[in-house]
């Protein structure tokens, strides 16, 4: 049964994102509402939400219904939001946020095979469509499941833990989440820290299955794009992959790619146009320890902030 859905550093997104009445926001990772919730709440403003899991779609059917006219569900991926809003009628935001990753309710019901804490089907997709983790565990080589493991799962022991997939599936294929990490429990020295063995090989998959890098990176530049001048964009990472594609995306756009080297010809070119976002977080917040204890789930998140100051040129 799934625990209750808390969104992650609630009161620092609504700060930032300063819903306004009369405003048009989107919340690009539905979810379980939270963030929609709190920003229909807040001000008299319209919100419209994506999410690829129809099962998130059809949970918001009630908090649609209770704000009429105001909340409008969108299923499918939030790389697509351009095409998705056009469909709408909709061609710029005065706000975005993100939350990026996997849903409390995907981690919490064990038939969607995300969590190595309950046995279920090695499925992993957040929609319905395309190749499972089961697929690819039991069809990639050793060569392309380590590298998956080591770029997405940031797995030290990728290749040990590809090798041990290996000797499994030829004994039998690998079906579900609790067999999957009892193979990478044992290929995984134990770790210090307390964290779960298979954590990061889980994570890998998951990322795979879901092309969630790639995902977030048109889901970003989609965002700066769409919005209005003055219109803010908040995005909530929860590990170091996620928050440097954050990070890129924001910084270009607020001019902070560098300067190119005085040897370089690039140099003698004409000014750069001036940026046409402003950074309002100049580091990543944090969640605070309260958060943190009252939701461990929050640990991990990063929030990064920007505003658009002027049209592009």
């Amino acid at each position: 049964m799934s625990v209750a859905h808390v969104p992650v550093m609630l009161a620092e997104v609504l700060d930032l994102l300063r819903p306004a009445e009369g405003r048009t926001y989107l919340d690009a990772t539905f979810g379980g509402g939270g963030y929609t919730q709190a920003i229909l709440e807040t001000a008299a403003c319209t919100v419209f939400a994506i999410d690829r899991d129809p099962d998130a779609i059809a949970r918001g059917a009630a908090l649609s219904a209770r704000h009429a006219g105001r909340l409008h569900l969108l299923e499918g991926r939030f790389g697509d939001m351009v095409s998705l809003l056009e469909a709408e009628g909709v061609t710029a935001l005065d706000g975005v946020v993100f939350d990026v990753g996997v849903s409390s309710f995907q981690l919490d019901e064990a038939e969607r095979g995300f969590s190595f804490r309950a046995d279920g089907p090695l499925d992993m997709r957040m929609g319905r469509a395309g190749e499972t983790a089961a697929d690819l565990v039991n069809t990639l080589d050793e060569r392309a499941l380590a590298t998956l493991l080591l770029e997405f799962g940031e797995e030290r022991h990728a290749r040990r833990v590809a090798r041990a997939i290996l000797r499994a599936r030829a004994e039998a294929p690998i079906t579900t989440t609790a067999r999957l990490a009892a193979i990478v429990r044992g290929a995984v020295p134990p770790a210090h820290d307390g964290i779960d063995p298979a954590t990061r090989s889980f994570q890998g998959l998951r990322i795979a299955v879901n092309d969630e890098l790639g995902e977030l990176a048109r889901g970003i530049e989609a965002a700066i794009g769409l919005l209005a001048p003055a219109g803010r964009i908040v995005a909530v990472s929860f590990h170091s992959l996620e928050d440097r594609i954050v990070k890129r995306a924001l910084g270009a756009a607020a001019g902070r790619g560098g300067n190119p080297s005085r040897h370089d010809p690039a140099a003698l070119a004409a000014p750069a146009a001036p940026p046409v976002f402003a950074l309002l977080t100049a580091k990543p917040l944090r969640p605070t320890e309260a958060e943190t204890i009252a939701n461990p789930r929050a640990r991990s998140a990063r929030l990064r902030a920007a505003e658009r100051i002027r049209e592009a040129a």
